[in-house]
């Protein structure tokens, strides 16, 4: 009779705590952030930088998680098919929201109906660089270098389908060049074998290429983007350089799975707008050579539908697809 009565008021117990720990608010366990590609390249760094920063302001541990794949649709499709719950976010990148759907001919999940937007984390200038042992100067120069060159000139790439294999092969469209792709896993590799003049040119990401250029380890011919960057105004864009209209935007933002409580969308948006507002995280973007954004998760949801359209545009006319 007495253990009846002991497990009665055990059941009873638990009952009165459960609602109290169901309304604990959020967050109250560690976050993941997922990044879909491998260590070193922008979405890493800016990956990192945002979790030691959201780590203090949601007293909360966020880690970070790189599943590399895929043009990066195997990380933002494991944050797609994740419980919506806050607890594992993508930050998601040019390539994996508003390219790949229009370059892989199969894709397990959908971009825009399995992840919603939080904020757009920073805009980024593409950087176009060349090996050293190039004697072109200028963006001119390298166009006359590789159409007089007796064998193919190489363009390396962290992946196919990716922004820098694009942009690769839109300058060799726009220039009238036939560069051949050599795609790597990741941009970390892509940028050793530059520097060991292995292959000969890359446009991608400033983040992971400008500290090679400032130690002078590799050389930059322009900017793919509408303006000068803030972080080495020196360097022209390639329209100035030369290559008339040439643009390849890219940016990287966090994303959620879909059906994830608005309120928690909310506080997530704050604590980034909050994050992206601090001087020393300002500073750090910008010598890295991208723009801090921030906004509203509408704004980012704006953007990913015009870069949708804009990028399916370019993949048609290049005629690239993968399975």
């Amino acid at each position: 009779m007495q253990k009846r009565k002991l497990l009665a008021l055990c059941v009873l117990a638990s009952l009165a705590i459960s609602p109290v720990v169901a309304q604990q608010p959020y967050p109250n366990k560690p976050i993941k952030l997922v990044v879909g590609f491998a260590p070193g390249g922008s979405a890493d760094i800016a990956a990192r930088l945002a979790a030691e920063k959201l780590t203090m302001e949601l007293k909360q541990p966020v880690i970070v998680e790189n599943r590399p794949g895929a043009g990066g649709n195997i990380g933002a499709e494991m944050v797609a098919r994740a419980a919506p719950d806050g607890y594992t976010l993508l930050m998601a990148s040019t390539s994996q929201i508003v390219i790949n759907p229009s370059l892989y001919k199969k894709m397990s999940f959908s971009p825009i109906k399995d992840l919603v937007p939080v904020i757009l984390v920073q805009n980024e200038h593409n950087l176009m660089v060349v090996t050293p042992s190039v004697p072109a100067k200028t963006l001119k120069e390298f166009i006359a270098y590789v159409k007089s060159a007796p064998t193919a000139v190489t363009f390396a790439s962290p992946g196919q389908g990716t922004p820098a294999h694009l942009a690769g092969e839109l300058m060799n469209q726009a220039a009238g060049l036939k560069m051949l792709h050599v795609p790597y896993k990741g941009t970390s590799a892509a940028v050793s074998d530059l520097l060991a003049g292995h292959v000969t040119m890359a446009i991608d990401n400033m983040p992971a290429l400008l500290p090679q250029v400032k130690a002078g380890r590799l050389r930059a011919l322009g900017v793919a983007s509408e303006h000068r960057a803030t972080a080495a105004p020196e360097i022209p864009t390639m329209d100035e350089a030369g290559l008339a209209g040439y643009v390849v935007p890219a940016w990287k933002g966090v994303m959620a799975p879909s059906g994830t409580p608005r309120p928690i969308i909310d506080k997530l948006n704050t604590a980034m707008n909050k994050m992206l507002a601090m001087p020393d995280v300002r500073q750090r973007m910008i010598d890295l050579g991208a723009e801090p954004a921030g906004g509203t998760p509408e704004k980012f949801g704006e953007l990913i539908k015009v870069d949708t359209s804009k990028w399916a545009a370019v993949v048609k006319s290049i005629g690239t697809s993968l399975d």
